[in-house]
């Protein structure tokens, strides 16, 4: 999710579209959020790290 999230913002800055800019930063801070709870030991969802 944070690799999409970072095309997103990539592909948003590259060719001026906003709405891809904001996606972007949603869904790599959402992957960030998943990826520190998994590390830190804590189940999401019923697994215990997202990849």
């Amino acid at each position: 999710m944070i690799i999409v999230g970072l095309i997103l913002m990539l592909i948003g800055f590259v060719a001026g579209i906003p709405i891809l800019w904001s996606v972007g930063i949603v869904v790599a801070l959402v992957g960030l959020v998943l990826l520190l709870l998994g590390r830190s030991g804590r189940r999401v969802g019923g697994r215990s790290h997202y990849f």
